[in-house]
């Protein structure tokens, strides 16, 4: 061997070593960062396994197996957004380090999109796949017979279709920021960001050729996604927004939106598992974000499972949807569950099953059950007619524990399809999640707002929040929409008075025919669901309530006309009439906590 051969196989090794050490301490840094237990086993990484499905189809799958000769538990996991390469780089990393802690790892590609094959139908065939390749699991030897699933958004889906088979395998659950019941996403008025932000998330995944960091941006980031679904947002017909966005017909589109309101078709008793939620194992660990759009969903599951006799546990996070970085980092949290309910050990699980995130307290709670004990207390909206301000939040309406007085003047606004209400964050499938501050939305003459006097004392809320209104409108199919907000002590900003107005938790009701109950005097008394928060008021704080018809683009705006949302293309004008008087004592009802978790 010459001197140059040896200075290159010595450079070989410095680099070997380089990378190695580099891989070690990487190693070390997400296990301090993820709070992970130490690494106990080297792993074996079997890729690109082609399962069997009973009609043929076969999905592409990595197995991921610590070196052991004895049977361990096996974690199964099952995407549609890639097990590998730069978009499945996470699913790799969170692979290894569950395999590394003694468990065998199922990566598997959903049917239709990256590796595996078929067609990708969203939510159809995945309790058939996960029957099937729980089936596989069981014939292998290095099973002990012992199955968990962990995973967020269809990652969590997926867990209830396989769990939907009753298969007795299946021991363990981590579903999170999810739901049972895909076609809520056509409830309510027909989720049309959420919608037309997957397509073209799931198109970017799969359109064949196209570069990595084209990809990336696409997939990951807001402003990018934005400027694409732009022409969507106000496109009529709604049924034709697929070709808008990307210049094709996307099946899978298509599927959901003449699927979706026709509750009774063998398509959505394909994809809406709420009734199957008594067939999960006794062990599932529901996880959720404040701000993420399935939230409420998720608390539906919750109650329901525990009701059906398991033993859930329950954790709020203060995430968005799309924190996938924090998401992350609940393998901690997983393995701990899948430890004590697939290996028997005794400790790492939270004290209390129920544990939520207090926003303004920045603490942990943890209680017994959801929600917990709480006071409802209702603050009524008055404001002799002044709910607009004129672009003055503090002079418009208030917020009263008192009751109305016997005569109000209400408030009107006109809301207008052609020009309607924005969406500002709260829960969005995007990095635009949150909390924003609200006062430009506030500033509009088609929003009415309703602000208490600062508080004196602390006051924390945890649990559901709701707005009973009475209100009239010009046409019998309208929206409307209520948002809970904190306005913070920060003295003047121009015209406007208040501080920031950061908003907590909303909800929309789509009105037809039917819904609401109509008063003596031709008003309907209405009720919204403004979901759940937790969140600590402090001295000098207010509570703001913001009432709209819309916000757009979160939700397809109401055409006002009743004719079907899909092929509709006429808009009316709508006139709304929000009344506040001791006869129709509108109010929101806030879950007052006096006690300490």
């Amino acid at each position: 061997m010459d001197s140059k051969s040896k200075i290159s196989l010595a450079g070989l090794g410095v680099v070997g070593v380089g990378l190695t050490l580099s891989y070690l301490f990487r190693k070390k840094i997400w296990e301090r960062v993820f709070k992970l237990t130490p690494a106990n086993y080297q792993v074996k990484v079997e890729k690109n396994l082609r399962l069997l499905m009973p009609d043929g189809v076969e999905l592409a799958t990595d197995v991921y197996r610590p070196q052991s000769n004895q049977p361990l538990p096996t974690i199964l996991l099952r995407t549609p957004y890639g097990r590998g390469g730069t978009i499945g780089l996470p699913m790799v990393f969170i692979s290894n380090r569950f395999a590394e802690r003694g468990y065998n790892v199922v990566c598997q590609d959903v049917r239709g999109i990256h590796g595996s094959g078929g067609e990708f139908k969203p939510f159809v065939y995945e309790k058939m796949d996960g029957q099937a390749t729980l089936e596989w699991i069981d014939t292998q030897p290095w099973s002990d017979g012992k199955v968990g699933m962990w995973g967020p958004s269809y990652l969590g889906y997926v867990q209830y279709a396989a769990a939907a088979t009753g298969h007795t395998q299946l021991k363990a659950l981590v579903p999170l920021v999810t739901q049972s019941n895909m076609v809520d996403l056509a409830d309510n008025g027909h989720a049309l960001d959420t919608i037309m932000r997957w397509m073209y998330i799931i198109d970017a995944m799969s359109t064949p050729g196209l570069p990595v960091w084209e990809r990336v941006n696409r997939v990951m980031r807001c402003e990018v996604q934005d400027k694409a679904l732009a022409p969507g947002c106000y496109h009529l017909p709604l049924d034709t927004v697929d070709e808008v966005v990307l210049g094709k017909t996307v099946q899978f589109y298509q599927d959901w939106i003449t699927h979706f309101h026709h509750e009774d078709d063998s398509y959505f008793q394909k994809v809406d598992l709420k009734q199957t939620i008594a067939k999960m194992p006794q062990a599932v660990h529901f996880m959720g974000g404040w701000y993420d759009l399935f939230l409420p969903g998720l608390l539906r599951d919750y109650a329901a499972q525990k009701a059906a006799g398991g033993s859930p546990y329950l954790t709020i996070h203060k995430w968005g949807h799309y924190d996938l970085a924090q998401q992350a980092g609940t393998v901690c949290e997983a393995l701990a569950w899948f430890d004590h309910h697939l290996k028997g050990k005794t400790n790492g699980l939270p004290l209390k099953p129920v544990n939520v995130w207090v926003m303004g307290a920045d603490e942990w709670r943890g209680f017994d059950h959801w929600p917990p004990p709480s006071q409802e207390t209702a603050y009524y909206l008055q404001g002799d007619g002044m709910g607009n301000g004129d672009g003055d939040t503090l002079s418009a309406g208030r917020l009263s524990p008192i009751n109305p007085p016997m005569f109000d003047e209400p408030d009107q606004y006109r809301f207008d399809p052609a020009d309607p209400t924005p969406n500002f964050a709260g829960a969005l499938l995007s990095t635009a999640a949150g909390m924003v501050d609200n006062r430009e939305l506030e500033a509009r003459h088609d929003v009415l707002v309703f602000t208490s006097p600062p508080l004196l004392n602390p006051l924390e809320i945890i649990g559901p929040v709701r707005a009973v209104l009475y209100v009239q409108s010009s046409s019998p199919f309208t929206d409307f929409f209520a948002r809970l907000c904190v306005v913070e002590e920060n003295g003047r900003s121009g015209k406007r008075t208040s501080g920031r107005s950061l908003n907590l938790c909303d909800g929309l009701l789509r009105l037809e025919p039917g819904i609401g109950e109509r008063q003596p005097d031709g008003s309907l008394r209405i009720e919204i669901d403004m979901s759940a928060t937790a969140y600590r008021f402090q001295p000098g704080q207010r509570i703001r309530l913001q009432v709209s018809s819309g916000t757009h683009p979160r939700i397809g705006r109401n055409l006002g006309t009743g004719e079907p949302i899909l092929t509709s293309t006429r808009m009316v004008v709508q006139e709304q009439t929000v009344l506040h008087d001791g006869k129709r004592p509108s109010a929101l009802f806030l879950p007052v906590f006096e006690g300490r978790g």
